[in-house]
């Protein structure tokens, strides 16, 4: 990151000196790989291009009718931290945000920044804000002498705000800078709306469109993280596959749409039972297949969800319950080397369940360890014949 100091040059103008500025803080935008990086790059670029001893940027939580800082930069007062977990100020408090800049945007004008100082009274100025005791309050408590407050604006709305402020004694911010501080919050807002389209696109990558659980690329990605933990330290992990009973009968005979509302409920179901075992990822692998993930609990409290899994999707006023079968690295199942023989493991359960029509899980392992029957069927080259016939996942 390049700072207004790095960028000046003896023959360059002001202006020169600023355009470096916008240009390093959108590069240091678009290498943030997530909000609170982004957020950190774009507080850190503005202070340094505006040259401030502190900066934070904020974003407005409008259901909660909030400011929320995402991040402070540069010299901390002792209750501030750079990446805060509460701080947060009620926008009343605050009413630029809403008020005062709201009634600027429906006239027709553009957003921009505005200046407050730490002196007694009201400041003049064309870009000084009306009075505003909270944001004054705050620079003295916090031994500064003034700051400069632009809106971020995505969207046509605002977003939040990047604060900026300098040392008692040094020059108060004047309408240059309110000025660059807008144009700054402006490339600041462009990061931020990329850095958001990038984690929705991840999000949706990760996530199955119908019921919101993951999907079987999460699960993947997951399984192999957690396997690798297991074989460095004997990690337990276990995967619970569940085949949901009846919904090919629920879209032949009630239409797809109800189908999807048994996905919907059963999806629900999932996500309730997973969450009795912390960290547990709930997926849904595809069709009618879900399972869940489960990363340190011990096989035992996997296979006590698992059958509250079984009751409760057997209440569901429709469909037929679900055949579940468990796989767990804590059970006699042999090396797990790969997630595909975890996973073939936990079908070869799954599939033992739903053959048995059974109400509870089928766990593999459980019944003579490398001769338990599941483990058997999983780790055969071919599949099986006759009505053990079969194909398990690779």
């Amino acid at each position: 990151m390049l700072t207004v100091t790095e960028c000046e040059d003896p023959v360059a103008g002001e202006g020169d000196v600023r355009l470096r500025a916008v240009v390093a803080l959108a590069q240091a935008l678009a290498a943030a790989p997530t909000l609170r990086e982004a957020a950190r790059a774009a507080a850190q670029g503005v202070r340094q291009a505006l040259g401030g001893s502190f900066a934070a940027l904020s974003k407005w939580e409008r259901e909660r009718g909030q400011l929320r800082v995402l991040a402070n930069v540069g010299e901390l007062a002792p209750e501030e931290r750079e990446f805060p977990d509460d701080e947060t100020y009620p926008v009343h408090e605050f009413p630029e945000i809403v008020g005062f800049l709201h009634e600027r945007w429906a006239g027709g004008g553009e957003p921009d920044a505005w200046v407050e100082v730490a002196e007694d009274g009201p400041a003049a100025g064309e870009h000084r804000a009306p009075y505003n005791h909270q944001r004054v309050a705050a620079l003295r408590r916090r031994g500064r002498g003034c700051c400069v407050v632009a809106p971020i604006v995505l969207h046509g709305r605002a977003w939040g705000e990047v604060y900026v402020a300098r040392r008692p004694g040094e020059p108060v911010f004047g309408r240059a800078d309110a000025d660059f501080a807008t144009v700054l919050a402006a490339v600041a807002a462009a990061g931020i709306a990329q850095t958001e389209r990038l984690a929705e696109a991840r999000r949706l990558a990760f996530t199955d469109a119908l019921t919101g659980l993951a999907n079987r690329r999460a699960v993947d990605v997951r399984l192999d993280q957690a396997l690798e933990r297991h074989r460095a330290g004997g990690l337990v992990v276990s995967l619970v596959v569940c085949d949901l009973n009846g919904l090919k009968h629920v879209n032949d005979s009630r239409g797809h749409a109800v189908g999807d509302r048994l996905l919907e409920r059963f999806g629900s179901v999932l996500s309730l039972c997973g969450a009795m075992l912390p960290g547990t990822l709930a997926a849904r692998l595809g069709g009618d297949e879900f399972c869940l993930l489960a990363v340190g609990p011990e096989a035992d409290e996997v296979v006590k969800v698992a059958g509250e899994l079984c009751a409760r999707a057997a209440e569901l006023d429709l469909g037929e319950g679900v055949a579940v079968g468990v796989a767990s690295t804590g059970d006699p199942i042999g090396q797990v080397r790969s997630a595909r023989r975890l996973f073939r493991l936990a079908d070869a359960a799954q599939y033992r369940a739903k053959a048995a029509r059974s109400g509870e899980p089928v766990v593999a392992g459980r019944h003579g360890g490398a001769q338990d029957p599941v483990v058997r069927l999983a780790d055969s080259p071919e599949p099986a014949p006759g009505p053990e016939r079969r194909r398990f996942r690779r």
